[in-house]
């Protein structure tokens, strides 16, 4: 097959100051093209850039040359974190909306009639809407002309690079960007620590819970992280402590960039800052904006 490389320019900003340009700089790539994020990505981890903020690719082109170096697999001990809620029978996740019903479709004792003797099985019937438990976002939830969950690759939400930002609900309740400033962003899930996930099943959970506000959103489409999570109610201000709430501006920005949300999170608590991947993956599921997932981290 014939390798190729591309050839461009770049300009970075950092996220506490300064910058970076480049001018022809060439890259290995897979296949014949490579868009402008997954460039920034690409060359991000080439020369092991940290605080990288706005970037922009300037007048790129391929070309056909022989590649310089081979991948590096990548390993590590697997521990993992759990980060997601149950999902019970009768459980509401957010008000207003139905709750969850889980029963027998076919029971053991039924099934007793149908197999040999000593051979029994359960099949469960499951009725849920797709905001239930810890669930992901994607941008058809948003956007009638979006991404469903059957259009969403898995290298969207499984082992992510990821962070923790720790916003204490007794600290702040409305976390704007100066919270994710001088941090590493880019191509990176980005879980926001409350602790309001203490509050999960209590009539405390929908009220005066904390919320990313649209400039913290904006600056986080704008450093290039791939997916957003949050251990509370609702990512979004939702105003049910009295405010209006009608307005939903982090997930328009959010889901308008393609980048992913996860809401009800929790166990944030046990991570580190740092050192460990990100996984939310829901079914592949056509038509659908919202499912809910088995978040959780695998530690290094």
């Amino acid at each position: 097959m014939t390798e190729k490389r591309v050839v461009f320019d770049f300009d970075f900003q950092f996220t506490n100051g300064g910058g970076i340009q480049g001018q022809d700089f060439r890259l290995d790539i897979e296949g014949d093209d490579i868009d402008d994020a997954a460039l920034v990505d690409y060359i991000v981890r080439d020369l092991r850039l940290l605080m990288v903020g706005p970037a922009r690719i300037l007048n790129k082109k391929i070309i056909v040359e022989a590649h310089k170096r081979k991948a590096k697999q990548d390993g590590g001990r697997r521990v993992y974190v759990e980060l997601s809620h149950d999902i019970e029978d009768g459980m509401v996740t957010y008000p207003g909306l139905p709750a969850a019903r889980i029963c027998d479709y076919l029971s053991r004792e039924r099934s007793r009639e149908i197999y040999e003797e000593g051979t029994q099985f359960q099949i469960a019937r499951i009725e849920i809407v797709a905001n239930t438990g810890t669930y992901l976002d994607c941008p058809s939830h948003r956007y009638e002309d979006g991404k469903d969950l059957s259009q969403i690759g898995p290298e969207a939400f499984c082992d992510l690079d990821a962070l923790v930002i720790r916003a204490d609900h007794r600290q702040v309740r409305a976390i704007d960007a100066s919270w994710f400033q001088d941090r590493e962003l880019r191509g990176r899930a980005v879980l926001v620590h409350t602790g309001w996930d203490a509050y999960w099943r209590e009539e405390a959970y929908a009220v005066g819970h904390p919320f990313l506000t649209r400039d913290a959103a904006e600056y986080l489409r704008d450093c290039g992280v791939k997916l957003v999570g949050i251990d509370s109610m609702n990512i979004d201000d939702t105003g049910h402590d009295g405010a209006s709430g009608k307005a939903r501006p982090v997930h328009s920005v959010l889901l308008g960039a393609e980048i992913l949300i996860v809401e009800h999170l929790c166990n944030l608590a046990a991570l580190p800052d740092e050192g460990f991947e990100f996984s939310a993956m829901p079914p592949k599921v056509r038509g659908a904006g919202t499912f809910p997932v088995r978040a959780m981290a695998r530690l290094r």
